[in-house]
């Protein structure tokens, strides 16, 4: 604990006092490179928190990427973006949270308010200008966070969003080929040790606690390793059925999640 508030005093404060303004220009300037500030500062975060994280495969980088992945925890968030350039689709509550909901937004984060099914198209849209300009996004596909041993089914309504792009860009010459890549995330170990079924269910997000009780936890806890396993990339088709290809991905994720937390080893 007295590490992490040294850490927080001489690293992540005089980041905030020096490089948030800059980052803030960049992105409403849309100026190149605005995303290499905020994969910095989630590295800084993940050994704040005491997230150490363990890679499997590469984030597709040739093309513009939705990676449709399962959700645990907001540990999730900072182990993405400490290994991966890529914006996030997220709830719209998380925009009012202070300074949180500042700093989403100066990684782009796309927000998206799920009781209105009518956002459903606006958010679509703003997915589809992002993935057009060569962008890679993350969405949770599941809707909520899950256990961390257990994936829910994935929501289509959004992947749907990058079929609409390739319709639009498929009418322009040399336009870019869109990629669906899923991405499974499982929390592994503490202290180095393997995790028990019971330990992941408690480090998975609680929904009734405050923001305070779950910043508390975290900064209590031991070293957690999180894996994070970028799966095959899938070229998908303009006509293709999004809910069969949002079940394809769901399916792989899954896969991927049980094979995580046996810790079975990947090629």
């Amino acid at each position: 604990m007295i590490l992490r508030l040294i850490f927080l005093v001489f690293v992540l404060l005089p980041y905030f006092i020096i490089l948030i303004p800059i980052q803030f220009i960049l992105t409403c300037l849309n100026l190149p490179f605005w995303n290499i500030m905020p994969r910095l500062f989630y590295k800084f975060l993940a050994i704040f928190f005491g997230i150490k994280v363990r890679v499997i495969g590469r984030a597709e980088k040739k093309y513009p990427t939705l990676l449709v992945a399962n959700h645990i925890s907001w540990r999730d968030i900072i182990a993405i973006g400490s290994v991966a350039k890529i914006s996030f689709i997220a709830k719209s509550e998380i925009k009012k949270w202070p300074l949180v909901g500042f700093l989403a937004s100066l990684q782009k984060t796309i927000f998206v308010t799920r009781t209105k099914r009518s956002d459903t198209k606006r958010t679509s849209e703003e997915m589809a200008k992002r993935l057009e300009s060569g962008g890679a996004l993350v969405l949770f596909a599941e809707g909520g966070t899950g256990s961390g041993t257990h994936i829910r089914p994935f929501r289509s309504a959004l992947v749907g969003a990058i079929f609409g792009v390739m319709k639009e860009v498929g009418k322009k010459s040399g336009a870019k080929k869109m990629m669906l890549q899923p991405l499974a995330i499982a929390y592994t170990k503490v202290q180095g040790l393997p995790i028990s079924r019971i330990e992941r269910s408690k480090l998975a997000w609680d929904k009734s606690a405050s923001i305070g009780d779950n910043i508390s936890q975290i900064l209590n806890s031991n070293i957690i390793e999180v894996s994070v396993k970028f799966g095959e990339p899938i070229i998908p088709n303009a006509n293709d059925d999004r809910k069969i290809i949002t079940k394809q991905c769901e399916i792989q994720v899954r896969k991927d999640v049980v094979a995580l937390n046996r810790n079975e080893k990947f090629s």
